[in-house]
């Protein structure tokens, strides 16, 4: 195991890293895949094998970009400047995903408050669409297949207590690293993976339910876009925290982080509080109302 560093023993100036090839390889990476999307889309010959190209070399990318920041992290190598930068990076990050967010619930306000109302009482529309009526949820004046819309008390409330106490687990995982109480770091964090796991494995299911069961899909007009459109990116966004946190969980088990320097810790906890939030707009605003 690599020695780690106290605050005083590590460099007092910025870290400058040698010059690497991750960077490039990151662009040429998702170059690729946007190449294989454009000829997948067209119907060329070779999306498929571009795209499948290109997460490989970004995966791989990842994998060792990150294996030297963890080692650089590991061997004292990044002190107050570093940490702050990072702290920056990941805020900003955090914040360009709540924007991200905030479009899709916009999206889903305008839709419900503007455009199905409006559909309704413009009078020329009865003439196109007899009988549509402004409320929600709606596929959309023209929609004629039946669904059902998905009900609240089910599944995504239990996703939401799973989401809840994964929250509670990983900030008691955060106070036991500070206070350096390795069993009780490792347990909760475990668990925190764990229920972000179950979550995904019921939200599947709710998928699966919705489309046989309920006729509920991407393509059932207005509800179903939305309705997966933010499912959706929520999921996979519980998958890369999930993905992160496992990650820093081999992280303790090999001995990482200290009470007094686990910004690599604090970044993933941060992430997946947000991660939280958004769920708990999602069962309101898109399950509940």
């Amino acid at each position: 195991m690599a020695h780690s560093a106290s605050p005083s023993e590590r460099q007092a100036h910025y870290a400058v890293p040698a010059p690497m090839p991750w960077p490039i390889m990151g662009a040429s990476a998702l170059f690729l895949m946007a190449l294989g999307a454009v000829f997948v889309f067209n119907g060329r010959a070779g999306g498929w094998v571009s795209i499948a190209a290109g997460a490989a070399l970004l995966i791989y990318m990842m994998v060792r970009w990150f294996g030297d920041v963890i080692r650089e992290s590991e061997g004292g190598k990044y002190g107050h400047w570093e940490d702050l930068s990072f702290r920056w990076g990941m805020s900003f990050f955090i914040f360009s995903e709540v924007m991200f967010f905030a479009a899709f619930f916009g999206a889903l306000y305008w839709v419900r408050q503007y455009s199905v109302p409006d559909l309704a009482s413009i009078e020329s529309n009865a003439l196109v669409w007899p009988g549509f009526a402004a409320h929600w949820p709606s596929a959309g004046p023209g929609f004629a297949e039946e669904f059902s819309p998905m009900a609240a008390w089910g599944i995504p409330a239990i996703n939401t207590l799973l989401l809840l106490s994964s929250g509670v687990t990983v900030t008691i995982a955060h106070w036991a690293l500070k206070e350096n109480r390795r069993g009780q770091l490792i347990a909760f964090l475990a668990a925190t993976v764990a229920l972000g796991v179950l979550f995904l494995t019921l939200q599947a299911y709710e998928y699966g339910h919705a489309y046989h069961e309920l006729n509920l899909k991407l393509s059932t007009g207005a509800y179903g876009s939305t309705f997966f459109m933010l499912t959706g990116f929520h999921g996979f966004h519980v998958t890369v925290g999930a993905i992160m946190l496992t990650v820093i969980l081999f992280r303790c088990i090999f001995g990482h982080f200290k009470p007094d320097h686990h910004f690599g810790f604090e970044g993933v906890a941060w992430y997946w509080h947000f991660v939280d939030v958004v769920w708990l707009g999602l069962f309101i605003f898109v399950y509940w109302l």
